[in-house]
């Protein structure tokens, strides 16, 4: 899927120039909304085990340019892709650490984590597939040319994670111009987290995940430039009220929603005006929504 930065139609928005994602297709000239951007969700979980290197790999396969991924820190200070706090439904921590219950990633060194399967679970075509380290997993994503919806996942669990991602971010070459203006966007569902990174780090596109009461918009706008709600609590109402404001970086902000797996879903929030749709199947909500 490719977005490009185009000027809305005069008579749609009195003169307005809305810039959306880099590289999103065209505005139609009567205001027709962009096919929304697809984002593999942990990967493109519904085929490969989620937030693996073998996700990012079948998300690429499918031809699908955004990968959102999670990540949290280990008991020793590294950053790994997972998205539990716990590593028991993705590993076989039970079997490799039988007395470690109940079995927290912030309760194991990065070397530990490193020793598990995180992929049999799944299928047993992916035995042996690893929990990624950050700097692993965007080394894949840089291999691939894709973009990177990374999620700061449980940031009240550990203090701090906010300011370590970025420094990997920054050590990989993550938060350079071009990266930072078409390929990251940094989401959470804690506010003061999202509002951390953008104090930290201006430059980087935000967003948070939940669905804030219209009132609050303005508020969120101040730090934020997506607003993420699942797409269960998702009205078009929603949407155009979202569109309504102006985010961090002085665009407007923009919708993604999730996780959206079947075609008919994509097809009813795409009619809503969605930015974009987060799945676990990317091909399938391509081939619904077209782009």
């Amino acid at each position: 899927m490719h977005v490009r930065a185009v000027a809305a139609s005069t008579t749609a928005l009195a003169g307005a120039a809305v810039l959306l994602l880099p590289l999103a297709p065209a505005r139609a000239a009567e205001g027709a909304a962009p096919a929304p951007v697809v984002v593999a969700h942990r990967g493109a979980s519904g085929y490969a085990p989620e937030n693996t290197l073998a996700a990012v790999d079948k998300a690429a396969a499918l031809g699908t340019e955004w990968v959102e991924n999670d990540v949290q820190r280990t008991k020793d200070g590294e950053l790994v892709v997972v998205h539990d706090d716990s590593l028991q439904r993705t590993t076989d921590v039970e079997e490799v650490f039988p007395d470690r219950a109940p079995w927290k990633v912030k309760d194991f060194t990065a070397a530990e984590i490193a020793r598990l399967d995180a992929g049999s679970w799944f299928d047993p075509e992916y035995a042996g597939a690893r929990v990624p380290t950050l700097e692993q997993f965007v080394h894949r994503i840089d291999q691939h040319r894709q973009k990177l919806l990374l999620e700061i996942k449980n940031p009240q669990l550990y203090p701090g994670i906010e300011r370590d991602i970025l420094k990997v971010l920054a050590d990989e070459g993550w938060l350079d111009a071009a990266r930072v203006r078409q390929r990251l966007i940094v989401q959470s569902f804690g506010a003061d987290s999202v509002r951390t990174v953008h104090q930290l780090a201006p430059a980087v596109k935000t967003g948070f995940l939940g669905t804030p009461p219209v009132a609050d918009l303005p508020a969120y706008a101040a730090f934020t430039d997506q607003i993420n709600p699942s797409h269960a609590s998702l009205t078009a109402d929603y949407v155009t009220a979202v569109h309504a404001f102006k985010g961090a970086h002085g665009k407007r902000l923009e919708t993604f929603t999730w996780t959206v797996n079947d075609a008919a879903a994509a097809r009813r929030v795409a009619g809503y005006g969605v930015d974009g749709i987060i799945t676990n199947n990317p091909d399938v909500v391509r081939d619904a929504v077209g782009g």
